[in-house]
């Protein structure tokens, strides 16, 4: 697989991943939370000075928001922020800003997997329990243009193609040089089971898997027919936990035909963190899911 080359990567984290452009704009908001608070100044004066919304200026300190450089300059002249500092944030701003890799597949993504897709990138780790496929980090192009024609039978192939090039480009991010991502995998043996796209797509996809498990960052395990009930049976998500600084934002992805939903309450991710721990447990070990694999293989 093609991988990026390193001029391409933009800004990192201390651990190597790439800082992408919601990550930046946290560390922004929170820069500026601080010079606010430092100078004891109200979010409700800031506003008012910036001529903006209390809750404008929240969401930017939260880093849910879009910072202009413009507010930018606003708010350091009433937190009494230095020129040199001013020009860094406002450099800053304008990266944070920056359109993310995925916007070259506008066409073919809905706005709510769109979030999803910025945040994975961002994310030092993805923890996904899959019951019914192979999950899409994971997915050979045949195997992905399958699923797609099963489920999506009034999609037209050019939009066929570019969903298969998004994941793709998704796969790309995961193995790129030097990157930390780690992605932890549990399935349903029913997953690596079932002939999507026929014996030979589903022989060319549990060989890829096989291939992806042996790399360093990637763990794949499956969930035999024989542990019977288990933790997982009500159904996929994946966790989705940061780099270091910026763990108020691992969350709980769920998806269904017509969107997702976010759970990133403390109660919610330690439940479905308590979920996926029982799971893995429950399910082979990476050698001897590896080995189903191999054998399923061997009669395909």
């Amino acid at each position: 697989m093609a991988t990026m080359p390193p001029e391409e990567l933009g800004p990192q984290t201390d651990d190597g991943l790439e800082l992408g452009p919601t990550l930046r704009r946290r560390q922004l908001g929170r820069k500026l939370r601080s010079y606010r608070e430092q100078a004891g100044r109200k979010v409700a004066e800031a506003a008012k000075y910036a001529g903006l919304r209390d809750a404008t200026v929240s969401r930017i300190e939260n880093g849910r928001h879009a910072i202009r450089p413009g507010n930018v300059r606003l708010l350091c002249q009433f937190y009494g922020v230095g020129a040199p500092t001013v020009d860094t944030l406002v450099r800053q701003a304008e990266e944070s800003n920056d359109r993310g890799w995925w916007t070259a597949f506008s066409d073919t993504l809905e706005d709510w997997f769109e979030t999803y897709v910025d945040l994975e990138s961002d994310a030092r780790e993805l923890l996904t329990y899959s019951p019914t496929l192979v999950d899409g980090l994971l997915q050979t192009p045949e195997y992905a243009l399958a699923v797609m024609q099963g489920g999506w039978p009034k999609t037209t192939k050019s939009e066929l193609r570019r969903s298969v090039e998004l994941r793709q480009a998704r796969q790309e991010r995961l193995h790129q040089r030097g990157s930390t991502k780690q992605l932890h995998v549990v399935f349903d043996e029913a997953v690596v089971r079932r002939l999507v796209g026929g014996p030979g797509v589903m022989r060319d996809q549990l060989k890829a898997l096989i291939e992806a498990a042996e790399k360093p960052n990637i763990t794949i395990q499956v969930i035999p027919f024989s542990a019977g009930a288990h933790a997982g049976m009500k159904g996929a998500f994946s966790i989705l936990h940061f780099p270091e600084g910026y763990e108020d934002m691992n969350s709980v992805y769920l998806e269904n035909q017509r969107g997702s939903v976010w759970q990133e309450r403390p109660n919610d991710l330690d439940d479905y963190s308590n979920v996926f721990r029982m799971a893995s447990e429950q399910a082979l070990s990476p050698e001897e899911s590896a080995k189903l694999m191999t054998s399923l293989v061997k009669h395909l």
